[in-house]
């Protein structure tokens, strides 16, 4: 009975041992299956917490390269801008150098146009000491000639020196005296012409420095003044006459004291007035073709003034200024 016993304690013991062995590899495999979830999960968020690593490296490395390059390009434009301003100094004193240079060379050419001036002055007080050492040994021979002479023929010799002497002072007093009579007589001239113009009457004065100029209608006026008052300051610098436009009806009076300009923007003031248009560039052209028949006027006078008194030899230059006198 004991060895049954046994058996049956082996036995059983042997069935715990697997019952135990199957129990404990199936708790096993559980922990073991856990386990591979939990490394699973950890391998996972590793791998999440991996990416956003990455990510978060990326981004920090594209703004760090951001920076970088920001700071690169900031240096870049700080060392343009240095270059630019140096380049600009240069320029400015290159500049300063080619002012200097042209200053220089300035001085050095005046320098030696003074130096060419003294030059002509050494030759020329050359010259004269040589005419003046000419002219002392000239006087030595003279004086040792005169000495071997008469008290008569030294006498004559003193005489004609003294002659012309007197006459070198007598013309040059008699040109002093013709510059004084020339002086003294422009003079009264001119105070006989200023007290015959401050006893003229006004009227005389009026008819010799005035021209009225018809108008069709006061409406013309208005244009000739022009917008701003372009054509009169425009026609008054053309023919340097005033123009005076006031309450006088259908009138407008030139003034001026050179009569040939008066014509002249008599007659271009005319012809505008019949074209109708008026305009700086009208009136330029019409004070042109003004002077032009002006200058023909005048040249005809003077050859009919010629003709009348029998003068055909004179210059054409005399006939124009005949034609002017009238």
């Amino acid at each position: 009975m004991e060895w049954i016993e046994i058996a049956f304690a082996i036995i059983a013991l042997i069935i715990g041992v697997v019952i135990g062995y199957f129990y404990r590899k199936s708790n096993h495999e559980k922990e073991l299956a856990g386990a591979r979830n939990t490394a699973t999960s950890i391998l996972e968020e590793a791998a999440k917490d991996a990416e956003t690593m990455k990510k978060e490296a990326m981004l920090e490395a594209k703004e760090e390269s951001h920076q970088y390059r920001s700071t690169i390009e900031e240096e870049l434009r700080e060392r343009r801008n240095d270059v630019l301003k140096q380049e600009n100094r240069m320029i400015q004193k290159e500049e300063n150098l080619d002012r200097k240079e042209n200053t220089l060379s300035k001085r050095e050419k005046t320098i030696e146009n003074k130096e060419e001036n003294l030059a002509k002055r050494n030759q020329t007080l050359t010259s004269e000491e040589n005419r003046i050492q000419t002219i002392i040994e000239e006087q030595q021979q003279e004086l040792e000639r005169i000495a071997t002479m008469s008290r008569e023929d030294a006498k004559a010799i003193i005489m004609k020196e003294t002659e012309e002497q007197l006459t070198y002072e007598r013309a040059v007093l008699v040109k002093e005296s013709e510059q004084r009579a020339k002086d003294e007589s422009e003079r009264k001239a001119k105070n006989i012409i200023l007290q015959a113009i401050q006893r003229s009457s006004a009227d005389l004065v009026s008819e010799a420095t005035v021209t009225v100029v018809t108008l069709p209608n006061d409406d013309m006026k208005g244009r000739i003044i022009g917008r701003e008052g372009r054509n009169i300051r425009t026609l008054e610098t053309l023919t340097g006459i005033d123009l005076i436009i006031d309450d006088t009806p259908e009138a407008v009076v030139l003034s001026g004291f050179d009569p040939i300009r008066r014509e002249t923007a008599k007659i271009a003031l005319e012809r505008l007035i019949q074209d109708g248009r008026i305009h700086p560039a009208r009136i330029e052209e019409a004070v042109d073709r003004a002077r032009k028949e002006m200058d023909e006027r005048i040249r005809e006078i003077g050859e009919q003034a010629t003709f009348e008194v029998g003068i055909h030899s004179l210059h054409p230059d005399l006939i124009k200024i005949l034609g002017r006198m009238y």
